[in-house]
């Protein structure tokens, strides 16, 4: 059995289940707790769900859908979008969700990481970071997926989540989300050799074998893709599937064969 998480990253927007190419074309997949039930048979190793409208739209968590999602899931899963207080995640946590994921507010308030952690325990609380390149190639950190933050490197920022008692950090690609090229193995690595906590590497997958790269090349503790679990193939419909744990152990293994000598 291989260790390497394997998570199916959803999108919620106005309480359907949708998928984004590089944060902006919105495309309908369809209901959110149906696709949870499929994933329930497929035995997969958890979900993470995105709310990517509610920071957007200043709102707080859709409490009821959280709770209707909690109630079909049998796998642990993480919610983020909307939360900006203790009580935001006490109530999250109640309903059945072992992680949070913070995003929003965590670049407005970092010191909220500090006060999320010490409350609710390092390794329920998850920082996720949008990085996005300029017209140089520089990696910038992107709010609510489209203004830049120019406070703080990606890096630096990452440091700080660390520092402040986040357990995870998931990295999110603007520029391969929904693209299905691969993940950004480059920057991955830049982090992960900084870092001590895990890190989930997002944005880009469109193959088993981009899990491999990830982890192997990239240092990730773990992937999570969304095209790949929501359709049959680039450019084709919806259909939600999942590897099964024989590709996946095949692909993974530490002890794989393959060598990749570029990134």
């Amino acid at each position: 059995m291989v260790n390497i998480r394997v998570i199916p990253c959803l999108l919620l927007h106005d309480e359907s289940l949708v998928k984004t190419i590089r944060f902006k074309k919105i495309n309908y997949i369809g209901d959110a707790i149906n696709t949870v039930r499929i994933f329930n048979q497929m035995e997969v190793d958890e979900l993470i769900f995105l709310d990517i409208s509610a920071s957007k739209m200043k709102r707080p968590p859709d409490f009821e859908i959280i709770e209707h999602i909690a109630n079909e899931c049998f796998m642990p899963f993480t919610y983020g979008g909307g939360i900006r207080n203790a009580d935001d995640i006490q109530r999250i946590h109640k309903i059945g969700v072992e992680k949070i994921a913070l995003n929003t507010f965590a670049l407005e308030k970092p010191e909220f990481i500090k006060t999320a952690s010490y409350l609710f325990g390092s390794q329920s609380i998850i920082i996720s970071v949008d990085i996005k390149k300029n017209l140089l190639g520089k990696h910038e950190i992107f709010y609510q997926g489209k203004q830049k933050i120019k406070k703080y490197e990606p890096l630096e920022f990452i440091k700080l989540a660390q520092d402040y008692g986040a357990g995870e950090i998931l990295l999110n690609s603007v520029d391969r989300d929904g693209t299905w090229n691969g993940y950004d193995i480059e920057f991955i690595r830049k982090i992960t050799r900084e870092i001590s906590i895990p890190l989930i590497a997002s944005g880009g997958a469109g193959k088993i074998d981009d899990f491999y790269k990830a982890v192997s090349i990239g240092g990730a503790s773990a992937v999570a893709a969304g095209s790949m679990f929501v359709y049959q193939g680039k450019d084709l419909g919806v259909l939600i599937n999942y590897p099964s744990r024989t590709e996946l152990d095949k692909i993974l293994s530490y002890n794989n064969s393959k060598t990749y000598y570029n990134a």
